[in-house]
């Protein structure tokens, strides 16, 4: 009798071990970024174009014009290495630790930082930057179909921007009830493949143009402090346009991973093939958009491009495609957050009840938002100075130095710091730029116009 009950102790300490274990599993399998690991490395490219090309590139002719030449092409290239870089970074500290996946971005930052610190640093700027994302892809999908509709339609009568907000969020209404990345496949594939389209059409288009007449190359602040403070905010534009890093970790946690075949193999061939595409569409619309339109291009490059009528109406419909497969691959992480927070902090049960309500109420949360305050430009560099610099320009940086630790004045040391200064330096410029441009636009804007 003395000696049974420990044993009982033990086996319902067992049990109990057990059963939260297969409950952990369960919720681990309901949530959107754990509940598929199939994922092809091809998934990879098309999910990493799709989050980076989007409302940035059309705005880079715009960022060319506030920069300047040479300023411009470098900012532009170094943008590229730079994030390259702590792309690869972040593909590689994924599974740093044998046997162990970090699947999100913020459980990165908790084993750099700890388990409190690391929440406190990294979730703030995810949600600001994925929240952000979502709120400007309803304002550019908004305008894009509204863009659309004037083209085709010129004799029609016009219809207000946030009509063709709501449009477009009705879309996400369905969407967004999607469970996770991998169901998103084909919507991501159709955004990529969208991608290169309009940004193709966009070149080719202002190349068939030819140079303009009168065409000006100087900057088009006619004061100094106007011009600084455009070089700051076309800065942020920069960093806009190169946001993949947000999602990198989620999406690469739908790929398999053995010993043998480690995830980061097909993870950094999709990323490679991704950044290829991603310079094809960059580079020629920013350079050849500047080119022939100087500083009066608008801060859409679709916007300056009136003709052929068809052409332009084709591109923006492809845009409004795009942003929708963007919007999916920025809110699955939010969803994952939220579903997380209530399921596994609240303890409420994984239900589609739960998902279908807390979806929808997401979706009319940024449409809102979209809705009240649809100031594409400043929100662009606002979004890209204050929240992307960080997640995609230094963090990872800070990150790989705290858990390498290399040798201090070694090649990687050095990399690390000058990638680390560069971002601080967006971090702290763009937004102030962007606060002007978007003070100045609140001053003819009228609420829900």
């Amino acid at each position: 009798m003395g000696t049974q009950a420990p044993a009982d102790h033990t086996y319902d300490r067992q049990h109990s071990v057990e059963e939260k274990s297969e409950n952990q599993k369960a919720i681990d399998e309901w949530l959107p970024i754990t509940s598929s690991r199939n994922a092809k490395w091809w998934y990879s490219t098309f999910h990493n174009v799709t989050a980076m090309v989007g409302a940035g590139v059309l705005g880079l002719p715009y960022a060319m014009a506030e920069l300047g030449w040479g300023p411009g092409v470098a900012v532009m290239v170094l943008s590229w290495i730079i994030t390259l870089y702590t792309l690869w970074q972040m593909v590689e500290m994924h599974e740093m630790v044998p046997g162990k996946r970090f699947d999100r971005y913020h459980e990165l930052g908790q084993h750099a930082f700890g388990e409190k610190l690391g929440l406190y640093v990294v979730v703030p700027q995810q949600l600001i930057v994925e929240v952000g994302v979502n709120i400007l892809y309803m304002v550019t999908g908004g305008k894009s179909l509204q863009k659309f509709h004037d083209t085709v339609c010129t004799s029609c009568a016009k219809i207000k921007t946030t009509y063709f907000i709501m449009i477009f969020a009705s879309v996400h209404f369905v969407l967004s009830h999607l469970p996770n990345f991998n169901s998103i496949a084909g919507v991501s594939l159709a955004a990529a493949v969208m991608s290169l389209s309009y940004s193709t059409i966009a070149w080719t288009a202002a190349l068939h143009k030819g140079v303009q007449p009168d065409v000006q190359y100087g900057y088009r602040a006619k004061s100094v402090a106007g011009t600084v403070f455009d070089f700051f905010s076309a800065l942020g534009s920069v960093a806009f346009a190169y946001a993949g890093h947000n999602v990198v970790l989620e999406i690469q946690a739908t790929i398999p991973s053995t010993p043998g075949k480690p995830s980061k193999v097909p993870m950094w061939r999709g990323v490679i093939f991704a950044y290829i595409i991603v310079a094809l569409c960059y580079f020629p619309v920013a350079l050849i958009g500047y080119w022939m339109y100087g500083n009066s291009i608008d801060d859409d490059i679709l916007v300056s491009l009136q003709k052929p009528a068809w052409l332009i109406a084709m591109a923006n419909m492809f845009v409004v495609v795009h942003v929708i497969g963007s919007y999916q691959v920025y809110a699955m992480p939010v969803f994952d957050m939220i579903e997380t927070a209530l399921v596994k902090k609240l303890h409420f049960k994984p239900t589609r009840t739960l998902r279908f309500v807390y979806r929808n109420v997401y979706v009319a949360f940024t449409m809102f938002f979209a809705i009240t305050f649809p100031f594409f430009s400043g929100l662009l560099s606002f979004f890209g100075g204050f929240a992307f610099a960080p997640t995609t320009y230094f963090l990872p940086c800070i990150m790989w130095l705290a858990i390498y630790k290399p040798r201090k004045y070694s090649l990687s040391w050095w990399t690390n710091w000058i990638c680390i200064v560069i971002g601080v330096l967006l971090m702290v410029l763009a937004p102030i730029g962007a606060l002007r441009t978007i003070i100045l636009e609140a001053k003819t804007y009228s609420f829900y116009s």
